[in-house]
């Protein structure tokens, strides 16, 4: 099968079903994974598909969203290890705010027994996680949840956030870069989390590296927001002096 051959289905099963996987397609085809990405990439610049992490959705679905499950399994390895090294920003004895999203539910985990934090947040997976941990005075806020996150959303929760001003927020994200800055896929989730952003004195964002250039529908903030990055050695040098010069200190772990 030639290449234009080949990305028409690519863009018909793309289509069909709403997201393509890189290595499934390459195993349909019988070609390397390589071969798939440049195919991509050519959709891509085309115009008809939007490269996501594995694989691409097609344009126009900028809405996109993995459930928590997929979430989850997607780059676990890389989660754990900034989810740990989160651990290092943690203040003594004071207030944070955890956001919803995978990695930052790793952080939540990964909380020590003998820490003594003041915790709100409004995701109820990581709220779970730490509903009996001994030393945390845990807040949890309300609102509208939505499925796809399990996390509070709209008017309650942002009316909350607008209260309280926490040491630190250690942030999720669905894509990042210096030119489209913070982007979400959800309205309502991205005014939330704007919330966060000016409801602590330090923002500290929790993003694999996959995440990097991926541009969805709502805008919440711009790496100027952000004190620190924590994301995975998967960051290429020329990407992290881009961000950094934005000034956001990058720590790859």
């Amino acid at each position: 099968m030639y290449a234009p051959e080949r990305q028409q289905e690519i863009l018909r099963l793309a289509r069909e079903v709403g997201r393509v996987d890189v290595l499934a397609l390459a195993e349909e085809f019988q070609v390397t994974a390589e071969t798939v990405r440049r195919d991509l990439k050519a959709l891509d610049r085309a115009g008809l598909v939007r490269r996501v992490h594995g694989g691409a959705i097609p344009a126009g679905r900028l809405d996109f969203e993995p459930d928590l499950a997929e979430r989850e399994s997607t780059a676990a390895d890389e989660k754990d290890r900034i989810a740990h090294a989160a651990l290092a920003e943690l203040p003594r004895d004071g207030s944070v705010i955890l956001d919803a999203g995978s990695t930052v539910a790793r952080l939540a985990a990964a909380l020590p027994l003998d820490c003594g934090l003041t915790v709100v947040t409004h995701a109820l997976p990581v709220a779970a996680r730490l509903a009996d941990h001994p030393g945390i005075d845990l807040h949890l806020v309300g609102g509208r949840v939505r499925h796809r996150t399990r996390a509070a959303v709209d008017a309650w929760a942002l009316r909350a956030y607008g209260e309280i001003r926490a040491d630190v927020v250690f942030l999720g994200t669905n894509g990042f870069s210096p030119d489209s800055g913070l982007t979400t896929p959800d309205l309502a989730e991205a005014a939330v989390k704007r919330a966060l952003v000016g409801a602590a004195r330090r923002v500290v964002l929790l993003a694999d590296s996959a995440k990097h250039g991926q541009e969805h529908f709502a805008r919440f903030g711009t790496l100027a927001d952000v004190d620190l990055l924590i994301t995975d050695s998967g960051l290429g040098a020329p990407d992290t002096a881009a961000i950094e010069a934005a000034g956001t200190e990058v720590l790859s772990v």
